[in-house]
């Protein structure tokens, strides 16, 4: 049903490029990288409550970050697309256990910060921030904010930053570009407009922002754990990262899908920060 809904946006969108291909790239990109606002639970409230709370500020957005004070290393939770920060609740119990010092932070247009736009390289440099404010040692990214934390490193590699995660990432944006324009049933007019916006904006084409290949200049330690039967980041980005991150250590998983919501993922996790 999901699929026939996209299908026939697509088409309507595709009705619009042949009178302006413009105005439909808009409309297409626009859909792109405005995720829902989801609300919170009451559960997921509580557990956050149970955070110290601090907004912090990239430029006109306000980003909310929830700390857990401990006495070891600094790592910094950066979640993916229509979610938010109680995502690492399990993860954050156990890094509590251990003493680490733990925030996490709630992507732009996600959870408690504010925005309507999102994508890997706007929260590239909200990570900068919240990496600066904190001194983070450590960074944990699942799906865009994995592929975020690639590009945020590749670009500050600040000295206090000493090992990277990057859980079920995608590997280059012109893939996750490609999968939408399939997904949605786009012609090449819609296409071309997209890519076209996104070299206004950015003044590069999407296959520039390629994660994988600009993590060849990355020379801290890394962990990449991704799934092998993932349906929304195939295995292969991760095989991507691998081949150009020549400091990252690839384990494959089996059966936890692109969430890798599992205690053998986290004590993946565990035993690398803790090495």
């Amino acid at each position: 049903m999901k699929t026939l809904i996209a299908k026939g946006i697509g088409q309507v969108i595709n009705l619009i490029s042949f009178l302006s291909p413009r105005y439909a790239g808009k409309i297409a990109l626009g859909l792109f990288s405005r995720p829902r606002k989801i609300k919170l639970k009451e559960l997921e409230k509580d557990f956050l409550m149970t955070a110290f709370i601090e907004d912090i500020q990239y430029d006109n957005l306000n980003l909310m970050t929830y700390r857990w004070i401990g006495k070891k290393e600094t790592v910094l939770l950066a979640h993916g697309w229509e979610s938010n920060s109680f995502r690492w609740r399990p993860l954050i119990e156990e890094l509590k256990a251990l003493n680490y010092n733990i925030v996490a932070m709630d992507a732009p247009a996600h959870g408690r910060s504010s925005g309507k736009k999102f994508n890997a390289i706007l929260y590239a440099e909200c990570i900068h921030v919240a990496v600066k404010k904190f001194n983070v040692n450590i960074i944990i990214g699942h799906s865009v904010g994995g592929m975020a934390t690639a590009f945020y490193q590749q670009k500050y590699q600040l000295p206090h930053v000493n090992k990277l995660i990057l859980l079920g990432a995608p590997s280059n944006f012109a893939g996750v570009f490609s999968r939408y324009v399939h997904m949605m049933g786009y012609n090449q007019r819609t296409a071309k407009a997209m890519d076209d916006l996104v070299f206004e904006e950015f003044k590069q084409r999407p296959d520039y922002f390629n994660a994988a290949k600009l993590s060849e200049d990355i020379t801290i330690n890394g962990l990449i754990i991704h799934d092998e039967h993932d349906k929304i980041i195939p295995y292969n980005d991760a095989e991507d990262f691998k081949n150009f991150y020549k400091k990252a250590q690839l384990i494959p998983t089996k059966g936890f899908g692109h969430g890798l919501k599992s205690e053998e993922v986290n004590n993946h996790i565990i035993e690398f920060i803790n090495a």
